[in-house]
């Protein structure tokens, strides 16, 4: 989570409320998403944004899964938050008929980040990216390294500052960031919807900071998504293992936009495949391994 100014707090934390017009995305008309201030989930495409000369940004849509409505303690109103981290982000409200879609969520602008649209013209490749924190790095390399489409998996860190992107500061767990793999696959060979079932078949995404043993922040489950399609499929698949009630507990698996992954230390490369006899592969990697080489027995290289 980010460190906020007293003022976020005020907002975001104690439920409060920016003057109207003041905002820096009132009249904002960028293409791009708008990510929770607090978290970075992604909240709203540019495209859902309209001007309703209300004084706050206000939108007619929302990224499936991302928001979540309570009944405001004023009884008149509805209250939106973050549905990752449960900032307040302000108010919905329906019926009014500014837009075809007849809704209109009222939102602080100081509840918001902007990731702006890259619209830098790219090669018509089937070369994407994804990149998932599910515990400790060297299980979740090793397992995404032998599906076939897949072309290479790094491991490193992704959520926080370049300056502590390090082994022993993430591992203190004072920084933000989290242990990931940054997988690069052929989308002509194997689907991000197959990644995302492989991700969740292969850890405990309804453990908060925690896989097993494996304590902190830097353990999160968490999908830190390269493209609104990413999110809006990461989101969808979460709501359909949560209808099948394929996990007893709840999943607590963060969906964030990803910005930058910093790779590991050289030693943390293809740990277990050089380390296979040492104690802790053999207790704790090559059980999910074995597992996994049985479940996707078709999918590997």
């Amino acid at each position: 989570m980010k460190t906020l100014t007293e003022f976020e707090k005020y907002v975001i934390e104690q439920k409060g409320t920016e003057r109207p017009f003041t905002g820096e995305f009132v009249d904002h008309d960028a293409q791009g998403v708008y990510l929770c201030k607090k978290c970075d989930s992604p909240l709203y495409k540019s495209e859902f944004k309209f001007n309703a000369h209300c004084g706050w940004p206000a939108f007619d849509d929302e990224i499936e899964g991302a928001v979540e409505r309570h009944a405001d303690p004023d009884g008149m109103r509805t209250e939106i938050t973050c549905k990752q981290c449960g900032g307040h982000l302000g108010h919905v409200f329906h019926g009014e008929g500014l837009t075809a879609k007849n809704i209109r969520h009222c939102v602080n602008s100081v509840s918001m980040t902007f990731k702006a649209k890259d619209n830098t013209s790219k090669p018509d490749t089937s070369i994407e990216y994804a990149t998932f924190g599910a515990g400790c790095f060297w299980c979740v390399e090793a397992i995404f390294a032998q599906l076939n489409g897949v072309l290479s998996v790094k491991s490193g860190y992704c959520g926080g500052n370049a300056e502590d992107a390090n082994c022993q500061a993430v591992c203190s767990g004072l920084t933000a960031h989290a242990e990931v793999v940054h997988i690069e696959f052929d989308a002509s060979v194997i689907s991000f919807e197959l990644l995302l079932e492989v991700l969740f078949d292969s850890h405990d995404p309804t453990t908060l900071n925690q896989q097993g043993n494996d304590k902190g922040a830097h353990y999160r489950s968490v999908i830190f998504a390269h493209n609104i399609q990413q999110v809006e499929l990461a989101n969808q698949y979460i709501q359909q293992l949560t209808e099948q009630q394929a996990f007893i507990n709840p999943i607590v698996t963060q969906v964030s936009m990803f910005e930058h992954f910093y790779e590991a230390e050289a030693y943390h490369e293809d740990y277990f495949a050089r380390n296979e006899q040492q104690p802790y592969c053999q207790v704790i990697i090559k059980p999910k391994y074995d597992k996994f080489k049985r479940k996707f027995s078709d999918k590997l290289k």
